[in-house]
């Protein structure tokens, strides 16, 4: 952990606006911005329900998948034509694929000129990011994560060239997002707070945040679960969502974003169930050398615990009152696999040099195979 006075940067849009019913308020900023021909990123679900931006001479590319591979990218930054804005509308696959869009459209690059740090160039184009469910918090980041379908790993991208001009985070349209991917997006969110919390370069500022998204969740991700319409619950766990956001630009995660790659990338499990399914054994495994940052994790989690047995039990019994099945065999993923899974795992060393613990591709298959 970084001491109090130790030099941290944050970046997110310059202007953010919260709360139930902020969409509406879309159309103005377009106008005012003197935008003509919007672009719409959205996965088919968001796609289909287009209306609710209220824009006119709106083109929208509406085949995002789940864990977006390269080909998936390039058909739509080809689909961007001449746009003036791009609009990112729907969960964090839609939200960074509008980034790397925005960034890319008429510029005549390839993501291999531009993933890393600081390489995008400049964008022509403004960028929102409208996210519909409460879990990635790309809103308001400048990362974004693409699949390379000839290796299988995640390619990632950074630049405040990708950082949106306005996050427009309104709860209302999370409400019709059903329980399960409700309860996995939630994980997802929470991991995203507590892998910052607990890595190594973790800090008093981003500290703050964390805790209090962590906190968010436990007290209203059952509830959105079991009710979808509960306004207040929603309207929180987009809340926890941003601040998992503000977590990953100047810290970011860790082991349990690392070792749950592989299921997305391997096994196409979206991202939100991936980091579920892995969180409990992380927070186990990393809670010898956080033994008080687990220990207040787990209380907010309303199941205080302390020893790694006792972490993994409160952690694991968490997501199942979520209804979420937490064994790797049920969401189809060979037994076989598991070795080459921890490989590719332990090669993500820009997360899991961070990690408080140091992992080695035993330890991550010994993750696997609890999980399994």
């Amino acid at each position: 952990m970084q001491r109090l006075d130790s030099a941290i940067e944050m970046q997110r849009p310059p202007q953010i606006r919260f709360g139930e019913g902020v969409l509406e308020n879309l159309p103005q900023w377009i106008a005012a911005k003197g935008y003509e021909a919007p672009f719409v990123v959205a996965d088919a679900v968001n796609a289909a329900r287009i209306d609710v931006l209220g824009l006119e001479n709106v083109s929208v590319f509406g085949e995002v998948v789940p864990e977006p591979d390269l080909p998936n990218l390039m058909r739509a930054v080809e689909a961007a034509g001449s746009c003036d804005v791009v609009i990112g509308f729907g969960g964090g696959s839609a939200m960074d694929l509008a980034k790397l869009v925005a960034v890319m459209a008429g510029a005549d690059v390839a993501l291999s000129d531009i993933s890393g740090p600081n390489r995008a160039p400049a964008r022509k184009v403004g960028l929102v990011q409208i996210p519909t469910t409460a879990g990635t918090g790309s809103e308001v980041g400048t990362r974004a994560l693409v699949t390379d379908p000839e290796t299988l790993n995640k390619v990632a991208t950074e630049s405040l060239n990708m950082l949106a001009d306005i996050a427009i985070i309104d709860p209302a349209l999370t409400v019709s997002v059903p329980p399960f991917v409700t309860a996995a997006t939630g994980v997802d969110a929470m991991a995203h707070c507590v892998e910052a919390y607990t890595s190594k370069r973790s800090h008093p500022i981003i500290d703050a945040y964390a805790i209090q998204g962590i906190e968010l969740v436990g007290k209203y991700l059952k509830r959105a679960v079991e009710d979808g319409s509960d306004m207040e619950a929603r309207a929180g766990l987009s809340l926890a969502a941003f601040y998992g956001g503000v977590c990953l630009g100047p810290v970011n995660t860790t082991a349990g974003h690392a070792v749950s790659y592989p299921l997305g990338t391997r096994h196409k499990i979206a991202h939100g169930i991936a980091n579920a399914l892995i969180f409990p054994h992380t927070l186990a495994v990393n809670a010898q050398a956080e033994p008080d940052k687990t220990r207040i994790v787990c209380a907010a989690l309303g199941h205080p615990a302390d020893g790694i047995d006792d972490v993994r039990k409160a952690a694991y019994t968490f997501c199942e009152s979520l209804h979420l099945d937490m064994h790797l065999a049920a969401h189809g993923v060979p037994e076989d696999d598991l070795p080459a899974m921890a490989k590719e795992a332990h090669a993500i060393r820009r997360l899991l040099d961070w990690n408080p613990v140091d992992l080695s591709v035993e330890d991550i298959l010994a993750i696997y195979r609890t999980a399994y």
